[in-house]
């Protein structure tokens, strides 16, 4: 018999350059989830689609969803503005659907200040980083996709978001792709049987 249980939201975030995209790339293709494209206003880099990587949208339709309340989470993350449609998040955490949320950790900080009660129980937050700063930094430029400019300024905003890593419910040092993604497979895991979100069959006590 199937244990019916509320969906679980697991909040991923992680500095520039710790394998975030990466692991999700590959939780994404692996499936057991529903994840949750956001909206923003950047512009599509090479091989992007709309809807897939994200929703591109222009800062005046941005500002329209922002009115609108249509944003569980929204912030500025490296000159440009992020935000999660929350329609979608509702709709799948009451079908029982776990989702996966990539936000920074502004984002992350809002959804805990979440006044929705669905979304507060849903909630497990996950910080993905690397084991020290220093090899945050190679790989970084190991990449090789950014200039100077831009891996300094990530760096500088990456001290900030490390610092926060204690608010989070879990965390992840950064190995190889399989050891980060078994990581979070094993959190979600754990989640989905959390005595808390399994609502009680009629013949338990």
């Amino acid at each position: 018999m199937a244990i019916s249980r509320e969906g679980v939201l697991l909040v991923l975030s992680a500095p520039s350059g710790a394998g975030k995209s990466t692991l999700i790339q590959r939780a994404r293709a692996e499936g057991g989830f529903a994840y949750s494209v956001s909206c923003t206003t950047r512009l599509p880099r090479p091989g992007e689609k709309d809807g897939e990587a994200y929703w591109f949208l222009s800062e005046a339709a941005f500002d329209e969803r922002v009115a609108a309340g249509d944003f569980l989470e929204h912030a500025v993350v490296h000159g440009h503005r992020y935000g999660t449609p929350l329609a979608f998040v509702r709709e799948n955490l009451a079908a029982g659907h776990d989702l996966l949320l990539d936000v920074d950790v502004q984002g992350a900080e809002q959804i805990r200040a979440c006044p929705d009660p669905a979304v507060r129980r849903a909630l497990a937050t996950v910080f993905l980083t690397t084991p020290t700063f220093a090899e945050l930094e190679r790989r970084l430029r190991a990449r090789g996709a950014d200039l100077e400019e831009t891996i300094r300024r990530r760096l500088r905003n990456a001290e900030g978001e490390m610092a926060r890593w204690r608010a989070y419910d879990y965390a992840i040092l950064s190995g190889t792709p399989d050891e980060d993604e078994r990581a979070l497979r094993a959190i979600l895991e754990a989640e989905r049987r959390r005595v808390a979100r399994i609502q009680t069959p009629a013949i338990w006590p």
